[in-house]
Order: structure tokens, then sequence, then C-alpha cells
């Protein structure tokens, strides 16, 4: 039986993949983006199971009309997808306050207030799904990419703990953490720090030298990670979290190994803190 979906960030990268594969199964799309005319061929072909809204995820006001627009124009959504957004890459030292506030606004703002605005909607059929596109650097941390990794660790916690929220109301919740993908996510999707000298000869000056060999190097494809969060869509019972891509799975399992072994090593002074009965 085809399903609906609500995607933001649908202009390019994952999020057309995406609502290509979804549209070319024959279900039907919400399909929210900035960037005017870029859906136009896949409206072309599919007519009116592709619904387009346009809005900026930091124009909170915007962004739950056009929520608001896409179930009246679908009367029932299934799944909604939190695709929006972008990287900044760069020292900690190297990015400007005006970066660091765009990236939060669009990255952490941007998916928090969307889950919001699509919650009154699923409370209402008692049913939906969330997919909150996240990264596998939301449980790892590299360095260049200090702020990125803050914004997908933040949407970790917030998603985490409104799957515990939401279940008793029918929702789901699931976070999907790709790695790297051969997607313009790094290049045209990115914003670059300017560098710091002080930094030439540091993981980060080092990482700046290699991006691109390193973006050409990533072994994640697309659309294979967007048949993925469908096949898990149509799972009875679904993950809360979905990682995608070799390099995703050792990342996050090296990560947690890592964190687990530290904080056992701490265990006996972590109980000494307790009242003493």
């Amino acid at each position: 039986m085809p399903k609906s979906w609500l995607i933001t960030g649908t202009s390019s990268g994952f999020g057309r993949e995406l609502t290509d594969l979804l549209l070319a199964r024959g279900d039907t799309v919400a399909a929210t983006l900035r960037k005017p005319g870029a859906l136009d061929d896949l409206k072309a072909i599919h007519g009116d199971r592709l619904w387009v809204g346009y809005a900026d995820v930091t124009d909170t006001a915007a962004l739950r009309k056009v929520v608001d627009d896409a179930f009246t124009a679908l009367g029932h959504v299934d799944f909604a997808v939190s695709n929006a957004g972008y990287g900044l890459f760069g020292g900690a030292e190297e990015v400007s306050d005006d970066q660091i506030r765009r990236q939060i606004d669009t990255n952490v703002i941007g998916s928090v207030q969307f889950a919001r605005a699509v919650l009154p909607h699923f409370r209402n059929q008692e049913s939906g799904h969330f997919f909150q596109i996240a990264s596998a650097l939301g449980q790892s941390a590299i360095p260049f990419a200090s702020l990125y990794g803050l914004s997908k660790w933040a949407v970790e916690g917030f998603f985490e703990a409104l799957a515990q929220e939401v279940a008793s109301l029918g929702i789901k919740v699931t976070i999907v953490e790709p790695g790297g993908a051969k997607t313009d996510f790094g290049t045209r999707s990115g914003d670059l720090a300017p560098a710091l000298d002080a930094y030439a000869n540091t993981p980060v000056g080092y990482i700046r030298t290699h991006m691109a060999s390193m973006a050409d190097a990533a072994k994640g494809d697309p659309r294979k990670m967007a048949q993925a969060i469908i096949d898990v869509s149509e799972r009875p019972e679904s993950p809360l979290r979905l990682a995608l891509g070799s390099d995703a799975y050792e990342q996050i399992t090296t990560a947690l190994r890592q964190r687990f072994e530290a904080i056992e090593a701490q265990k006996e002074l972590a109980f000494s803190t307790d009242f003493t009965n």
C-alpha cells in the first residue's frame, strides 16, 4: 500500500535521492526546500504525488506553515524525515560567531522546530514515524568538525528523549547515522572556516589539506542509504538508531567501546561519591 512522506532538504543530495526513490515506487511525497525549481523535473514526471513547499528551517513561522500545508494537502503523513542541514568545517577557534550561530540554527533548532511542528499532526493521527538524519559524528568526534559534531550530538540527545516522550502516543523515532557518502554535502552544502596558521601542523590542518581526497574516498552510496531508510520504514519494529555505511559502523562502535572502557575505569570513584548509609 502506498505511503505518504514529508521530507525537508530535498533539493539535492540525500534528500533528493530519497524523494526520487519514494516517488518511483508509488508513494506520495511532500518535499520542502529553499531553492525554487529544484524538483521541477520530478514534478513533471510524478504530478500530484509530489507536493512541493518552500521554507527555510531557520524560519520557524514559515516552517510551521509549510508543515501544516503539507498535512492539509496530503491528508495523512506516515513518515516525517528531518533532512535539512549542512556541515560547518574548521577548527573550533577558526570558525566565526556567525558561522556557529547559523550551524546551530539550521541543524539543531531547525530539526527541533520541525519535530514540534509535525507532532500535533502525528498525535491527531495517533501514528507517525520520525526519521532524523544525524551522522556517525553524533556518537563520535573528530577534529575539524567540532561544531558540526556539536549539532549532531545535540539532535541525537533530543530525539532519543523525544522517542521516550511519544512512544505511548503511537509515534516512532529513528535517528539515522550516515557515514561518508558521495554527495555534495562537503562542498556545495558545506561551510569552510578560514585557516589559522597556528593549526597548520595539527590534526585540523591535516584534515583541511586532505579534505578533498577524503571526500573522494567516501564509501557510502547515498541511494543505497536512502533505500535502507525505506526498508526500515516497512519493519513493524523500528530501531532507535540506524548506522549507514561501514565507516559509520566502525566509527560508532569504536567510540562506544572507548567510552565504555573509560567509564568502567572510573566505577569505583563514581560509587565513592554517594552518601554513606
